[in-house]
């Protein structure tokens, strides 16, 4: 009797849809491999899908052959384009004017020097959720460290480790408590000089200078 064997696939892991305001995304870096779009970098994350609330400005579509349609939206920090072709465009675009608020999850697409939307759902919203999500994000930003925060960390973290070599290093612990930070955020800092080489661990949870 001949054997067989069934291969199971495994789904493909979805990107998440990171909440954002337009002109983050246009300021964000753009990460580009073989003239496409990889990710755009926001506030130290990878980002390829993102979900936006904002007002309508334009809309085209163009019938015909090659179905295609166009709307301009904006939420206070700019300008972006959510295209799309073919039999989608009726779906999306179908049933939305200019002046409606409306929430957008899609791809982040890059063509002809020009930065855009790919939609997967669109939907009407109230007009308040634009002042909603502008809260949203600007609490969510205010809770992350700034650059010039971090280096302080850092250098603080440091300090404290060259300042420990005559003792044979310091405890992680010992850190933790003198400096009143976040634990994960003093682990994270550890962790970048571990890698880069500046500090190593001669045993699990003792840090010491290396230069």
């Amino acid at each position: 009797m001949e054997n067989t064997t069934s291969q199971i696939t495994q789904p493909q892991k979805r990107n998440t849809a990171f909440k954002q305001r337009i002109g983050a995304i246009l300021s964000g870096k753009q990460n580009i491999e073989n003239e496409k779009l990889k990710n755009v970098e926001i506030n130290g994350k990878s980002v390829v899908r993102v979900n936006i609330i904002a007002n309508i400005t334009d809309k085209y579509l163009q019938e015909g052959e090659k179905k295609f349609g166009s709307i301009t939206v904006d939420d206070g920090t700019g300008q972006i384009k959510v295209k799309s072709f073919g039999d989608d465009v009726d779906s999306f675009f179908g049933q939305l004017n200019q002046g409606d608020t409306i929430m957008v999850i899609g791809l982040i697409r890059y063509w002809n020097n020009e930065i855009y939307i790919t939609p997967e759902i669109i939907k009407k919203k109230a007009a308040e959720f634009l002042l909603i999500r502008k809260m949203e994000v600007e609490s969510h930003e205010k809770s992350l460290p700034s650059e010039e925060q971090t280096k302080g960390l850092k250098d603080k973290i440091l300090s404290m480790i060259k300042e420990a070599e005559k003792d044979g290093g310091i405890d992680v612990e010992k850190i933790i408590l003198d400096l009143h930070e976040k634990p994960e955020t003093i682990n994270k800092e550890i962790k970048k000089l571990l890698e880069d080489g500046i500090a190593y661990e001669p045993r699990p949870g003792k840090i010491r200078y290396l230069g």
